[in-house]
């Protein structure tokens, strides 16, 4: 492979000439450029990218922490965050948790150790100050981690009076919201919203509390067994999607017609409610959105674009399937 000083020589001149050329580190006249252009093509030059990003004091890293990507959100929100950032000539640096906070927090020193340009975090394992102590640029989705990092998320609270909503407008009476533990995110948001609109309108609403980490299949269908078997009387139900999709399982297995019987209701509409019979009715999150507006919000930050606000809230929307 050809070298720097090769691709000099041929061009007919300096080493530090051909370096500004082509990393656009310095004025370098149009027929010069021109020339060492054409020199680096007629010798197949490519240039050393992890020189060229040190030379700049950067990686062109990004690094993403999330929970679990076996979570169809997470999966599809690290999906698209990484065609984000490729669109905008950095590489990502996937983090998956696995709901262990040891593993967040070695991965959250990563950005001291200035191996990326800043994080995008969606994991909630560690405590507030391990991020606020660092001094790489941050982006929060869903969780608000003081005031020098930004916040990015969707309206989660519309989204519980959306499905309060539509549970209303069936004549639902008694409903099984199943919730997250953790007191950090904006997720509890959602909850709050939907038992306080049910409650107004009469309705009795009660609650599963599950670890906010639990993504795997078998302790949602564990889940919904035990929430039929207790309370077979019941007419509704909210929840993630992945609960949701294991309740509408456990209903039909038993008999229900859905949603004559019952009504039941995911949040983000990710790709499995598409795959079950009948669709999943859900609320759905833009995650397209949500990873290229938490990308450039990074970005801005990395690369001192401009000024970036503290919160952004995104819309969300019904997906109307077949179940509420």
């Amino acid at each position: 492979m050809a070298s720097i000083r090769q691709v000099a020589q041929e061009a007919g001149v300096g080493v530090g000439t051909v370096s500004r050329a082509l990393n656009g580190s310095g004025y370098v006249s149009p027929e010069t450029r021109k020339k060492i252009e054409k020199a680096a093509k007629k010798l197949n030059y490519t240039p050393n990218e992890l020189a060229r990003n040190l030379y700049h004091n950067k990686t062109g890293i990004v690094g993403v922490i999330v929970p679990d990507l076996e979570h169809p959100f997470f999966a599809s929100l690290v999906k698209h965050i990484e065609m984000e950032l490729y669109e905008q000539g950095y590489k990502t640096m996937i983090c998956n948790t696995v709901g262990i906070s040891r593993r967040e927090q070695q991965y959250l020193d990563m950005l001291e150790r200035n191996m990326v340009d800043g994080i995008i975090t969606a994991s909630h394992g560690l405590e507030m100050e391990e991020y606020t102590k660092q001094t790489k640029p941050i982006v929060s989705i869903d969780r608000d981690l003081g005031a020098g990092i930004p916040l990015i998320g969707c309206d989660h609270a519309k989204g519980g009076e959306l499905a309060a909503e539509l549970m209303l407008q069936a004549n639902r009476k008694k409903i099984y919201l199943i919730s997250g533990v953790s007191p950090k995110v904006m997720a509890n948001d959602r909850y709050h919203a939907f038992k306080e609109k049910m409650k107004e309108n009469g309705a009795v609403v009660l609650q599963e509390v599950m670890e906010w980490n639990i993504f795997h299949w078998d302790a949602h269908y564990r889940m919904a067994e035990e929430i039929f078997r207790n309370h077979p009387d019941i007419d509704g139900i909210f929840g993630g999607d992945l609960a949701a999709i294991a309740c509408l399982n456990e209903a039909l297995r038993r008999g229900m017609q859905i949603p004559k019987d019952i009504s039941i209701i995911g949040f983000d509409a990710t790709v499995p409610t598409n795959m079950v019979y009948p669709q999943l009715t859900s609320i759905r999150q833009n995650v397209e959105l949500l990873a290229e507006v938490s990308v450039n919000t990074l970005l801005d930050l990395v690369e001192q674009r401009k000024n970036v606000p503290h919160r952004l809230i995104l819309d969300v929307e019904i997906q109307n399937g077949g179940t509420a």
